[in-house]
């Protein structure tokens, strides 16, 4: 017999309708950018400004697959998908975090391949439209800037913009450097700076995404301590059989069997489970527990049982 409880305390602190705009203005913004720097690229010569292209094209994508997920995880939950479509955005954090890296690595392809065949670049085109991508990418990141601190999936998107305006910045240094100095390897050397640069940024969130989808224990939680101070609550003997995991950006769930020193009533354990979850909310932030009650029951005590 399983019981089970939850805390309903909001933690999203962005208004969903806003970030949905938020989004969409990001998007269109994207768009333009990307179809100018491929016909700057191809009529300019430059390579930089072709490789920020193809990241302003994985950023609208990171940006449609972030909308869809933002709207996706408001839909309710049902029979068929009793958790709804609450993983959404984690998902389109790992997809945006993975593209990220591996668009870094075809640059940098790209790049090394360059540097030794370095070609003439038509300087004044490259100047202009990376000026154009650093005003539309930087009213981008501010537009997203305040979501991301408290949500994956804005963070992911968020972090595409940024890098590609950073990425923008390089190439309006590059096309500064061959217009009066006639440096056009540097051409080669800024697309992979910018692919390690993407590659730095995307590495984290990817590992982030994957420890969430891959149901791992939250790296807040230390799990001996967690189970010491719940038994340190009266009537508890034993803690074991313990799963925590975390649903989304603002769910985190533990599953476990305890064993009481006596046979309670089921009304003593409610009022005990009730303990539990409080001390569980406040001092580990788990907001959904579900306890099976034992006593005297013969089966493994380990914290954590290999199935």
């Amino acid at each position: 017999m399983a019981h089970h409880h939850h805390h309903n305390h909001s933690h999203s602190h962005a208004h969903p309708d806003l970030k949905g705009r938020n989004l969409l203005i990001s998007i269109f913004l994207n768009i333009a950018i990307t179809v100018s720097q491929i016909v700057g690229g191809l009529i300019s010569g430059s390579l930089a400004l072709l490789s920020d292209a193809l990241h302003n094209f994985s950023d609208v994508l990171s940006l449609v697959i972030s909308y869809a997920a933002t709207k996706l995880g408001k839909k309710k939950a049902c029979k068929e998908k009793t958790f709804g479509y609450k993983r959404a955005e984690i998902m389109a954090a790992f997809v945006n975090a993975a593209t990220l890296v591996v668009v870094a690595i075809i640059l940098m392809k790209e790049a090394v391949e360059r540097l030794f065949q370095p070609q003439p670049i038509e300087s004044n085109l490259v100047i202009w439209l990376s000026l154009i991508a650093i005003a539309g990418n930087g009213f981008s990141v501010l537009l997203l800037k305040k979501d991301s601190e408290h949500n994956m999936n804005m963070k992911s998107a968020y972090l595409h913009l940024l890098t590609d305006m950073m990425a923008s910045v390089a190439v309006l240094v590059g096309g500064i450097l061959m217009k009066f100095y006639q440096i056009y390897w540097v051409d080669a050397v800024l697309t992979m700076a910018i692919g390690v640069y993407l590659i730095y940024m995307g590495y984290d969130l990817l590992k982030e995404s994957t420890q969430v989808l891959m149901l791992f224990t939250p790296r807040t939680i230390i799990i001996q301590d967690l189970v010491e101070s719940i038994c340190t609550i009266d009537r508890v003997k034993n803690v074991h059989h313990v799963h925590i995991w975390q649903l989304n950006e603002d769910e985190v769930h533990m599953e476990a069997h305890i064993d009481f020193v006596e046979d309670i009533k089921l009304s003593q354990f409610d009022a005990i489970l009730e303990e539990i979850e409080e001390h569980l909310y406040h001092k580990h932030g788990i907001n959904h527990v579900n306890i099976q009650p034992e006593f005297d029951k013969c089966d493994s005590k380990s914290v954590i049982v290999q199935d």
